[in-house]
């Protein structure tokens, strides 16, 4: 896991790790108290997850984006 800029210092993220299978777009999400999941191509969209991609490298957004466009859409919670 890589550890979330979060630039504005208001994030509820603390980490991420972007799947590394092209074929199977995927993204790991950290949140504040430890629960984590995992977001997919096929479970929230090719396109979020390029964004949520794209936002995590950012530091700046990501938690916005995934409670207002992906929020219950994750293929599982991580233990």
């Amino acid at each position: 896991m890589q550890r979330y800029s979060n630039r504005s210092g208001e994030s509820g993220i603390v980490a991420y790790e972007i799947g590394r299978d092209p074929k199977e777009p995927a993204i790991i999400v950290e949140f504040l108290g430890g629960d984590r999941y995992l977001y997919t191509g096929h479970s929230a969209g090719v396109e979020n997850i390029a964004r949520m991609q794209e936002l995590a490298h950012e530091g700046q957004g990501l938690s916005t984006f995934t409670s207002q466009h992906v929020r219950e859409r994750y293929a599982r919670k991580l233990t």
